[in-house]
């Protein structure tokens, strides 16, 4: 399938080629779609760890437990 480049900057796609050793227009199109889902997976999973890393899992408990009120 060929695609339409004419909205895309052909200056940096040009760099982009150059940097990354992409012999074709698609092939570092492909490329730098693959590296911007990758990075954003990354910063998404650094974000989450850190919430994770300062949750008190002991002090959640106790006070959902709490919140329940006494069994019957």
């Amino acid at each position: 399938m060929r695609m339409e480049w004419s909205a895309i900057d052909t200056e940096a796609l040009a760099e982009a080629m150059r940097l990354s050793g992409c012999a074709t227009e698609q092939e570092a199109v492909d490329l730098a779609l693959r590296e911007y889902v990758s990075r954003r997976r990354k910063a998404a999973l650094e974000y989450y760890a850190a919430l994770g890393a300062g949750w008190d899992y002991e002090g959640w408990r106790e006070r959902r437990e709490a919140e329940k009120g006494p069994r019957e």
